[in-house]
């Protein structure tokens, strides 16, 4: 294998796990808001 074809598969292969981390850090926030407005009695809407 090329060092071209190597360093285009990890770039490829990168994008899921940069994807699940945004993701993992937009739920976690979200679930956190959302049990703060249920401490308070209050829609997150």
């Amino acid at each position: 294998m090329e060092m071209s074809t190597i360093a285009l598969t990890v770039y490829v292969l990168m994008w899921p796990v940069i994807v699940a981390g945004t993701l993992t850090v937009i739920v976690r926030a979200f679930v956190k808001e959302a049990r703060k407005a249920k401490a308070e009695n209050r829609s997150i809407i």
